[in-house]
């Protein structure tokens, strides 16, 4: 039904998206997880692999912490490497054509710091126009991203507190998986 593609290069210490990934693994959805840090963590990415997985399903998850405002070093990689020329764009670059691109995220600030007088001075939203084109570039259907605020245990959120918001996050996540079918 999904491809959700992990790219957190701390998985086993990450409080959000490892709760994140056991409710979709415990969840009745038929998913295919690839966690890309540890298939790659050399960077070297199989492409031809990569883009078998993505032949496989409708739905494509980007599954990630928010790392200075963008993807972490790992998946930009993976779309530099697999939505390659005459896969994802070109003349016969029509390979992802009406698949759903749905990006999901943790951050690690609070919300309140994402506004114009904020710390970080812009909406997330507006942080993720380069995910938007990418989508519409290949011809996807780009799904509004479902994320939240508040991961950061240096920002004193426990990791009890983390767990919840993610668990309903995934939940979010499950429901729109669920309805895209």
């Amino acid at each position: 039904m999904a491809l959700i593609i992990l790219a957190h290069p701390n998985f086993e210490k990450s409080f959000a998206n490892s709760a994140i990934i056991a409710v979709l693994k415990n969840s009745n959805l038929e998913l295919e997880i690839r966690n890309i840090h540890d298939l790659y963590p050399d960077y070297n990415i199989d492409a031809i692999a990569e883009q078998e997985a993505l032949l496989r399903h409708q739905t494509i998850v980007f599954q990630y912490p928010i790392y200075w405002y963008n993807m972490p070093a790992i998946l930009k990689q993976w779309f530099d490497v697999v939505f390659d020329y005459q896969f994802a764009y070109g003349s016969k670059g029509d390979k992802l054509k009406n698949k759903n691109f749905l990006p999901s995220f943790t951050v690690g600030a609070p919300e309140n710091e994402y506004h114009t007088l904020g710390d970080h001075h812009f909406r997330v939203y507006e942080f993720c126009k380069n995910l938007e084109q990418t989508a519409y570039y290949a011809q996807m259907n780009y799904i509004n991203p479902i994320y939240f605020h508040g991961t950061s245990l240096a920002a004193g959120y426990t990791a009890d507190e983390v767990r919840e918001k993610a668990e309903a996050h995934a939940r979010k996540l499950v429901a729109k998986l669920t309805e895209l079918g």
